[in-house]
């Protein structure tokens, strides 16, 4: 009887230092850093009565914390003009409506394909922040941006997005 094989993961896990940020189908930019890409249910204890041994533990809402993208200044503004559009003059000439945009990010590996993508949903950039500048300091210039959502999911594959949102 001929054994059939079953697709499998790759046992060795991709390297984390490349990749992309997208919004709506843009491309905000390549990162060097990412976190916050986590989900917390929270939940409610329920003690019973005469049962002195455990505490029900019921499933709450969860918790989605905001992203934090970092990178080395680069000559791109995508990054600072959606913060823009989303906050004081910029809001204003979209009637005071927050603009809330679909997006990704996505892992690549050594070979420039993409590996693994996380979807997000309604989210919108909430703090930008730019580089510390010091004259005897050797660091990198880097800016980071923050980006509050409603939740994402893991896409095994990496198809264009689709967000039903």
């Amino acid at each position: 009887m001929a054994a059939t094989s079953t697709p499998s993961r790759n046992p060795v896990p991709p390297f984390t230092a490349r990749f992309v940020f997208t919004v709506d189908g843009l491309e905000i930019g390549a990162f060097t850093e990412v976190s916050g890409l986590q989900v917390q249910m929270d939940t409610e204890d329920l003690v019973e009565g005469g049962n002195n041994g455990f505490v029900h533990k019921l499933p709450k809402q969860l918790k989605w914390p905001n992203l934090v993208l970092k990178r080395g200044i680069t000559n791109s503004d995508v990054l600072f003009e959606w913060f823009a559009k989303c906050s004081g003059e910029g809001m204003e000439k979209n009637g005071n409506k927050l603009d809330r945009k679909h997006g990704a990010i996505a892992l690549y590996n050594a070979a420039g394909k993409v590996v693994r993508k996380w979807e997000f949903t309604q989210a919108f950039p909430v703090k930008w922040t730019g580089p510390k500048f010091a004259a005897a300091g050797k660091d990198l210039a880097t800016e980071e941006l923050e980006v509050a959502h409603c939740g994402f999911k893991a896409i095994d594959d990496p198809a264009p997005l689709l967000l039903d949102h």
